[in-house]
């Protein structure tokens, strides 16, 4: 008998298929479809569908995605514009009607030539879990960029990891993880990341002498680094600006904010 994990991944992979298949069925034209979550267990299934039936004259489908606790729908024959306008709606339904509902809203509306892959679904719905409850969320695929940039992720927190790498590919980066300053100096070698987001206490090599060996690779373009670390220290921060790093944040830290810092980094 499967273990839970097994189930979770198994019914995951069952919910981005049957989205996948849901949006080939649907022709030609373009095609909305959101993932919508909402924090706390609050589970707003049948809320949206209720919803839906009471304001849309057409066919719907949603599914509820156990692995990331969010729900998906898919509105055939819709563009951007009216996708979000939906999105608006059930945003503003949920906030009237669930009780601390904080809805998180990612979607997207494609057309019959550029439907996305069950990764790209996938991707969608662990993005909404991640978004800034304040605005809905556009899902676009990069095609803009052929060589998108490097940001190498180097922290031994695996959640830390996680999070870091899906927000920064929602912001169209390429993305590599270590779990410690000896691996990602492997790393750096190897892919030459434009950018290194690092905490300074790592296993093995750490903290200055790590930033320093970074700077010592013969390699031809250095990348920047930001600090993103727990230590508060007036002069550890200075110690490392003195040494070369281009950006310092502690954490808990704003996503928003790293974004910003991020980008401002690389351009």
């Amino acid at each position: 008998m499967p273990n839970t994990a097994t189930l979770q991944r198994e019914t995951a992979v069952n919910v981005y298929r049957s989205v996948e298949q849901g949006l080939k069925e649907t022709g030609a034209g373009t095609c909305g479809l959101m993932f919508i979550h909402c924090a706390g267990n609050i589970q707003p299934e049948q809320q949206i569908r209720t919803h839906l039936e009471q304001t849309h004259d057409y066919d719907f489908q949603l599914w509820k995605d156990g692995a990331t606790q969010t729900i998906a729908v898919l509105l055939p024959r819709l563009t951007l514009d009216e996708i979000h306008y939906a999105g608006l709606r059930i945003k503003h339904e949920l906030q009237e009607t669930v009780s601390g509902a904080d809805p998180q809203i990612t979607l997207a509306s494609f057309t019959d030539k550029d439907r996305p892959s069950q990764a790209t679904i996938q991707h969608m719905a662990e993005s909404s879990k991640l978004v800034d409850s304040s605005e809905i969320h556009i899902y676009t695929l990069d095609k803009t960029s052929a060589d998108p940039e490097r940001i190498l992720i180097v922290d031994n927190d695996p959640t830390v990891r996680e999070f870091l790498q899906l927000r920064l590919k929602m912001q169209g980066y390429e993305t590599y993880e270590a779990v410690d300053g000896l691996a990602a100096l492997e790393l750096i070698e190897k892919v030459t990341p434009d950018l290194v987001l690092t905490e300074l206490n790592l296993y093995g090599i750490d903290g200055l002498p790590f930033i320093h060996h970074i700077q010592k690779l013969e390699i031809e373009q250095p990348p920047k680094i930001v600090v993103l670390t727990e230590q508060r220290v007036e002069q550890t921060i200075s110690q490392c600006f003195r040494s070369g790093v281009d950006d310092y944040m502690t954490k808990p830290f704003s996503p928003v904010e790293l974004d910003a810092r991020i980008r401002r980094c690389l351009h």
